[in-house]
């Protein structure tokens, strides 16, 4: 049965007039960011999307602390939600390139891996992305009826504007530095019952704005997964960029559920290709969402998923490009409809 899979959503450990929407459309599960952790900072409490960088948590108990976390899971039990998920790190970026002061930052994740483990949140998203975030060109381009999407093109002059000088930072850098940071938090994850879900690069490209990106292929994840044959090692199936990755999404789902490898889902799409995409609403882009359903079904997953970077639409502001009320509401209605569908 299709409803075994868990649709959750994506909200701050700050209660909002999302919230009781979302229980009202039968959603009580959570993928959490941590109030002042790296994603949080860079997703809604940065200007713009994807950008904003932060070197140290707020004054207090850090974020990723299981003071922080049993604090934040508490305001999410007021609100009638369970945390299933985080979506969220201790910054990362000195541990992504390698760099000085690499090991303090994989021990903060250590830190959260174990305080999770201690609280029952079986599930960590992390990223690879190294010095900035998820990258768009435009963030209101107009989809559907007018809504505003998101959108990448990589002629356009924003695209071009590069992060760091040619040769800085390379492909085997990043490699190396994720085994040695499996090879830290791998065992510590395993320990803990934590499955480390990585997300994939957005957009999947082997570079943006002048920096190397490796998460960016199906051969990439295959990599990964190679690093540790762990079922810790896992996977943010995020669909939006694995399907400029291929041809055949519900193929590559396939592959990775039958490994027991994919920890969390992003269900979303995106037309065109890696190098020039708009994001769509859920049911009007060419993936097959219910094929794809029915391949996490049918490979036995049974985790998290949830809908992500959806339009803004009428009567909203786009203060929040991806991440707008009606939309969201919307994708969970249609996600609830498809898994419906299958299981009659």
């Amino acid at each position: 049965m299709t409803r075994d899979i868990d649709l959750i959503e994506l909200l701050p450990p700050r209660p909002s007039r999302l919230w009781p929407l979302l229980q009202q459309c039968g959603v009580d599960g959570v993928a959490a960011l941590m109030n002042g952790a790296e994603q949080d900072q860079r997703m809604f409490r940065s200007v713009g999307v994807g950008s904003g960088r932060i070197d140290d948590a707020d004054s207090g108990p850090r974020p990723w602390s299981e003071e922080a976390l049993s604090r934040d899971i508490a305001v999410f039990a007021d609100g009638g939600f369970t945390v299933r998920v985080i979506e969220d790190t201790p910054p990362l970026d000195k541990a992504r390139v390698g760099a000085d002061g690499r090991d303090e930052q994989i021990d903060a994740v250590i830190t959260q891996v174990r305080a999770m483990g201690n609280l029952g949140i079986p599930v960590l998203c992390y990223n690879w992305m190294a010095v900035t975030s998820w990258a768009r060109t435009s963030i209101e381009t107009a989809g559907r009826g007018g809504a505003l999407v998101t959108a990448f093109d990589a002629d356009d002059p924003a695209a071009q504007d590069a992060l760091l000088p040619p040769g800085e930072l390379t492909a085997a850098q990043l490699w190396d530095a994720l085994q040695y940071f499996l090879d830290a938090v791998v065992p510590e994850a395993e320990a803990a019952g934590v499955q480390l879900a990585m997300h994939p690069d957005d957009p999947p490209r082997s570079e943006v704005r002048g920096v190397p990106r490796i998460m960016s292929s199906v051969d990439g994840f295959r990599r990964l997964l190679d690093l540790h044959p762990s079922p810790a090692n896992a996977i943010t199936l995020c669909q939006g960029n694995f399907a400029l990755m291929t041809d055949d999404l519900p193929a590559v789902i396939r592959e990775f559920g039958d490994r027991d490898r994919i920890g969390f889902v992003h269900f979303r799409d995106v037309a065109g290709t890696a190098d020039s995409f708009v994001e769509t609403f859920h049911d009007d882009g060419p993936t097959d969402m219910a094929a794809c359903l029915e391949a996490y079904e049918m490979t036995g997953f049974r985790g998290a998923l949830r809908p992500d970077h959806v339009p803004t639409m009428a009567g909203e502001t786009n203060d929040m490009p991806g991440y707008g009320t009606l939309g969201r509401l919307f994708a969970v209605g249609y996600i609830r409809g498809l898994q419906d569908a299958r299981s009659r």
